[in-house]
């Protein structure tokens, strides 16, 4: 259906089917709506062949497109897809994240980072783009690119520039967005000023490889990290002398040690923790899970040690990949191997049990409960559920347009509306 400013009435599913695997995946923080469905992506591919993609909704761009030229009408057949690309840019090593730059206020240029083996600063241009034709890139869209990322700087450790270490994560500060911390294998975080293009301090996070780092949303200072060490530690800047150690993953039962491969279990008994978010309304707790599991710890950071929920007993494979809500303290969406994406309410008391929640796009009759800041109660359910086609191997949920969630699986990427 389409209306009569030639605009198509919003939908409950958008679907993008990218020319590669997608992994890294972030909605623009842009406030308005034809900026705020731009949604950035990364491959993941062993060959040295990977792209960034920003991409934007078709009938959006259409409108983009007439505002432009100023004409009432536009070729339909040139955005009759959901989604349409805007800008691409090759990349020789896969992108382990991508992330718009936070915004506070408008600004006439839009500044991307991406991380693989250094973290890369780009600015998407105005400027249009001739698609190269490159390989791996089977596209339907052949009209040229209306907009082009443009290379800003490299973030290289001039100490280490003789080897590079892999970049496995990073994240960008919202209070003050000149820092960004990084992420590598070799068991370092590096907290960066992205202005200068210089490392402001670098540690020796965990014993293992680090594969996820946040900052505490609230703050400059506070950041944490997740490695293969199996445990969660927070840092802060302001004493970068002393470390807390949050969590620590139960090793393995020696049973459990000699029968599973390295990939979950190293050869101490430790389980490799893979990703962490803090809540970005309730900036106390943080969300967490190990390697091969499908459950998901929710920590407060006030009360180290043990976990004051789990989102457990609904996926039926490994987790991969989680996101929290943006305006409600209490709801975060997970996603996993199962091809389920499960949106759960912490804050809830009563759950709805196994195969008795609602399904995306549908509005759940259930009320959140007063949210008890000292005892969150466990999470027994989730509150909605989408099955995909295949295996989830990432999410964002909009920060700008909450009420959309981006899930990524094989080639495909879903804008689900909640």
């Amino acid at each position: 259906m389409t209306t009569r400013n030639g605009r198509q009435s919003e939908k409950e599913v958008y679907q993008y089917d990218a020319p590669w695997p997608v992994y890294a995946m972030d909605w623009s923080k842009a406030t308005t709506e034809k900026e705020g469905y731009r949604l950035a992506l990364g491959s993941f591919m062993e060959e040295h062949t990977n792209k960034m993609q920003v991409v934007t909704r078709g009938d959006l761009a259409a409108l983009d497109e007439m505002e432009r030229t100023r004409r009432d009408y536009y070729d339909s057949t040139k955005y009759e897809q959901d989604f349409v690309p805007l800008a691409e840019v090759d990349s020789y090593y896969p992108i382990t994240k991508v992330l718009w730059e936070p915004r506070k206020n408008a600004r006439d240029s839009d500044i991307l980072v991406s991380s693989s083996d250094y973290l890369r600063v780009w600015e998407l241009s105005d400027a249009p783009a001739r698609y190269d034709g490159s390989i791996n890139s089977r596209r339907n869209y052949t009209e040229p690119y209306r907009q082009t990322l443009v290379k800003r700087s490299e973030l290289v450790n001039v100490k280490q520039s003789d080897f590079c270490a892999p970049l496995t994560s990073f994240d960008w500060n919202e209070v003050d967005p000149s820092l960004i911390v990084t992420a590598s294998i070799d068991t370092t975080c590096t907290v960066w000023n992205v202005e200068t293009g210089q490392a402001k301090t670098q540690l020796i996070a965990h014993d293992r490889d680090v594969y996820d780092v946040a900052f505490m949303h609230g703050t400059a200072d506070i950041f944490a990290s997740v490695g293969a060490d199996g445990s969660v530690r927070l840092f802060d800047l302001r004493s970068l002398e002393h470390s807390t150690i949050l969590y620590e993953a139960p090793s393995a039962s020696p049973s459990l040690s000699a029968s599973s491969n390295f990939a979950s279990v190293i050869s101490d008994g430790s389980q490799p923790l893979l990703r962490l978010q803090f809540n970005r309304i309730n900036h106390d707790l943080l969300a967490t899970f190990r390697m091969d599991s499908d459950t998901v710890q929710i920590l407060d950071i006030r009360y180290p040690s043990a976990p004051v929920a789990e989102l457990t007993r609904s996926h039926r494979s490994n987790v991969n990949c989680f996101s929290w809500s943006p305006n409600h303290p209490g709801h975060i969406c997970t996603g996993g191997d199962d091809s389920q994406v499960l949106v759960w309410d912490i804050n809830s008391k009563s759950q709805a049990t196994p195969g008795n929640e609602d399904t995306f796009n549908g509005r759940s009759s259930r009320q959140p409960h007063q949210r008890d800041r000292q005892h969150p109660q466990a999470a027994n359910g989730p509150i909605l559920r989408y099955v995909a086609d295949s295996e989830i191997n990432s999410l964002s949920w909009s920060q700008s347009l909450p009420r959309w969630i981006a899930v990524g699986f094989g080639r495909t990427v879903q804008a689900l509306r909640v």
